[in-house]
């Protein structure tokens, strides 16, 4: 059995917009969905037993209108929904690790006004065993109560020629398949170190030529494998001469979903992000995955 899609809701639309797209992806993947919703105890706080009892009560009762909301615009769509006492972002990567991907809002009900990314999407998309996909909730996604896909038909994949990830390169061209969309691969690139310095301040048109002529190369190589296994995906690739950040937040302007990659520790017990998918994930506005690999 695959495992499934999880979702992490907590009554902001921040997060019913991602149990929307989680849903989504589920069917998409022909697997189940679950919901989680965590209303933690504070450790040090003494809360009566009803307040404790109504925080519960409350709690069931928005999994049981999501669960009920999801049910009627996919009906076909096996859906389960579980309630936890941790804090959010532990109850997350405790239930993520028998997921096959995990979805969460950019923000929930906690944090500041004009906060792009929470703590826990932050702590998730570091630290989760499974792939991540944050989505992000932009004015006029929601139309008469409910959300609604408006669907570009195109993956955005940050790649890079010279280090091949193949998580990362498998993820996002199964998602172009299962959406019969668009891959786009974006390559950032800088002219060689060694021939540009403080006392070389002029790139000819020629060797500007021959560098991005060898960029070119070395990315259809790199992606020849992936491009046979699946073969059905439509394939266009983009070399920037931009940062890494810049490149990636350009091409996924009108995107489906962006996918970049997140190095894990081996050995470290909780994960980070690198300074690129940072600052992506703080700008972005598609949904972006974030899949660990150990490359």
């Amino acid at each position: 059995m695959r495992p499934p899609v999880l979702a992490g809701i907590d009554g902001s639309e921040h997060a019913a917009a991602a149990a929307d797209w989680a849903a989504r992806e589920a069917t998409l993947r022909g697997v189940s969905l679950r919901l989680l919703h965590a209303s933690p105890r504070v450790p040090g706080t003494v809360v009566p037993g009803p307040t404790l009892d109504r925080l519960h009560h409350l709690g069931v009762q928005l999994l049981q209108r999501t669960l009920a909301d999801l049910a009627d615009r996919h009906p076909n769509l096996p859906v389960e929904g579980t309630h936890a006492d941790d804090a959010p972002a532990e109850a997350l990567l405790t239930a993520a690790r028998g997921a096959g991907l995990l979805v969460v809002g950019t923000r929930g009900t906690g944090g500041f006004e004009g906060l792009a990314v929470g703590s826990v999407a932050m702590r998730a998309a570091a630290a989760a065993s499974c792939a991540v996909v944050l989505v992000p909730h932009r004015p006029g996604t929601f139309a008469n109560g409910a959300p609604s896909a408006r669907s570009t038909g195109q993956v955005v994949l940050g790649f890079d020629a010279h280090r091949p990830v193949g998580e990362v390169a498998d993820f996002a061209f199964s998602a172009a398949e299962a959406r019969a969309a668009r891959l786009r691969v974006v390559q950032a690139w800088a002219f060689p170190a060694e021939s540009v310095s403080s006392r070389n301040l002029v790139v000819t048109e020629e060797d500007r030529a021959t560098w991005e002529d060898q960029e070119v190369l070395g990315l259809s190589d790199a992606l020849r494998a992936w491009q046979e296994k699946y073969a059905r995906v439509a394939v266009g690739t983009d070399l920037m001469l931009l940062h890494p950040a810049e490149a990636l937040l350009t091409a996924s302007q009108s995107a489906d979903l962006l996918v970049m990659g997140r190095r894990t520790e081996p050995g470290a017990a909780e994960g980070r992000l690198g300074p690129v998918t940072h600052a992506v994930l703080h700008h972005t506005r598609c949904p972006a995955a974030v899949v660990p690999h150990a490359g």
